[in-house]
C-alpha cells in the first residue's frame, strides 16, 4: 500500500473508533477537533480554527454557534486586532475536554503495547505535517 492509502485508512479507522466514544458524550468528531484545539487556553481566531479543524468557515461558524449555545465555548473580540474574533473554552468545555480526552487516551493505550509506540507515531506524523506545510514547501 502507498502512504496516502495507509494514512487515509488509519484516519478513517481511528475516526470511527473515536466517534464511538464521542457519541457517548453527544459529541461529533468535528466538535472534538474544535474543543481539543481550544484546550490550550490561548484562544484561537475563527480562521485558524477552520483551517486546523478542516472545516469550511461557514460550517465552523455553525458549529461554534452550537457549542456556544451549549456553554462549551465563548467568543471574544481579539484585544490586538478588533476585527478578529477569538474562541475559548468555558470551564464546562474544559471539563468535557478532560473527560473525553482521558477516555480517548485510554483507548489509544489499548492499541499500543507501550506509550513509546504512540509517542513515536505522533512525532513521525508531526514531522510529516511540518514537512508538507505550505511554509516548509515554499522555503525549498
Amino acid at each position: 500500500m502507498d502512504l496516502l492509502q495507509l494514512l487515509t485508512g488509519a484516519e478513517r479507522l481511528l475516526g470511527r473508533r473515536f466517534a464511538t466514544i464521542l457519541d457517548g458524550h453527544g459529541r461529533t468528531l468535528d466538535d472534538w477537533r474544535v474543543i481539543s484545539l481550544l484546550a490550550d487556553g490561548a484562544g484561537h481566531p475563527m480562521t485558524e480554527l477552520a483551517e486546523r479543524a478542516f472545516l469550511p468557515p461557514a460550517s465552523l461558524t455553525r458549529l461554534v454557534d452550537h457549542l456556544v449555545d451549549e456553554n462549551l465555548l465563548y467568543r471574544r473580540v481579539d484585544d490586538l486586532d478588533r476585527r478578529r474574533i477569538r474562541a475559548y473554552l468555558t470551564p464546562r468545555g474544559r471539563r468535557l475536554h478532560q473527560r473525553i480526552g482521558q477516555e480517548l487516551q485510554a483507548d489509544l493505550r489499548e492499541l499500543y503495547a507501550t506509550s513509546d509506540g504512540q509517542e513515536h507515531l505522533s512525532r513521525s506524523l508531526s514531522a510529516l505535517i511540518d514537512a508538507l506545510s505550505p511554509a516548509a514547501l515554499s522555503s525549498r
